[in-house]
Order: structure tokens, then sequence, then C-alpha cells
């Protein structure tokens, strides 16, 4: 599996799809699929940090998440890391419309290639892939659905844990939900 996620992660980095993202980007983020990974986790787009490193969650989000990760007995060597954008929308803004259906294609390809057991869509553009434009994590979370042949989980953003603090609904709801999937692929 290791020698197709490198085909398809250098078909990706040769996307110029969208313009605007080419023009910005330092480089295409495709993600990591370490083998055997049976969890997905599903970002919304690169960062700065994750701009310049080529690697997905390596900022300050990144810290959090891989603090949550070990919390729920997860680690984060064992799990594929995946963002519905492949590149940084500029200065950070929200993916658009018609760059997610760019990246569609990219992405559909890398869930079928992992075949995970569960997907964990981290924030609203991941839940939102799923479910569609009026999906909300407060109505999602903490329970586990199918779409598009898939079981996932949705949860926050680790960038809205950072934002309202570690007790605060979004962090507490996200190291709850991570935990609900160590269970399930405990089970």
């Amino acid at each position: 599996m290791s020698e197709a996620w490198s085909r398809l992660a250098a078909r990706i980095a040769g996307c110029t799809a969208c313009a605007e993202l080419v023009a910005t980007r330092t480089q295409v983020v495709p993600g990591v699929a370490p083998p055997g990974a049976r969890l997905v986790l599903l970002g919304e787009a690169p960062g700065a940090a994750e701009d310049a490193a080529g690697v997905p969650f390596v900022g300050r989000s990144g810290w959090w998440l891989d603090a949550a990760l070990g919390a729920a007995g997860l680690a984060r060597a064992d799990v594929a890391v995946v963002n519905v954008l492949k590149c940084r929308p500029p200065g950070n803004r929200a993916p658009r419309r018609a760059e997610v259906a760019a990246c569609r294609p990219w992405l559909e390809a890398q869930l079928d290639l992992l075949d995970p057991a569960l997907v964990v869509a981290l924030g609203g553009t991941a839940a939102q892939w799923f479910f569609g434009p009026a999906a909300r994590i407060s109505r999602l979370r903490g329970e586990t659905h199918r779409a598009l042949g898939r079981r996932v989980l949705v949860t926050y953003h680790p960038s809205a844990a950072l934002r309202f603090g570690p007790t605060g609904q979004p962090a507490l709801a996200l190291a709850a939900d991570l935990a609900i999937a160590a269970d399930l692929l405990a089970a």
C-alpha cells in the first residue's frame, strides 16, 4: 500500500486545478498514511506550518491533536492524516466550494486506497464534505454515521479547541470523540 500511496501522493502534488492556491502555496500537502492505518483523521486544509513542512497538523493545532490522540490511547504514527484541501488557502481563509470540488477526487482516491475502519471528520469543512453544506458539528458529533460508504465520526477541529481553551466545549468534545474512536477501533 505504501507504494500505491506514494504514487497517489505524487499525482496529487502535481495538481494545478486551483490557480489561486497554486500561486500562493509553498507545496501541496497530500497527507500521511502509515501502513495498516485503520483510522483516518480528516482536516480542512493545510495552514502555514503545514504548507512549509508538507505534512498535515504540524503547527499548534497538530500539537494539540497529538496530545489528544495520546490521551485517547491512539498513536499519531498509526493514524492516516489528510485534509479536504491539499493546498493552503491564502491567509488561512475557509476553502471555497470550487476548491473543495476540485480536490474531491483526490480525497476519494485516498479513502478508497486506505479503506479505513473509521474516519474522524475534524471540523465543519470535513463534516460538510461527507454530509453536505447543511452539516453541523453540534448535530452530528458523538455518534458514528454512515456516509459515502464509510463509518464517520464528526467532531471539532483542533483549532477550535485551541481557540476556546482546554476546558472549552470544543476541546472537551474532541477529547471525548477521540476516545470514542479508540473504543470503536478496539472493538
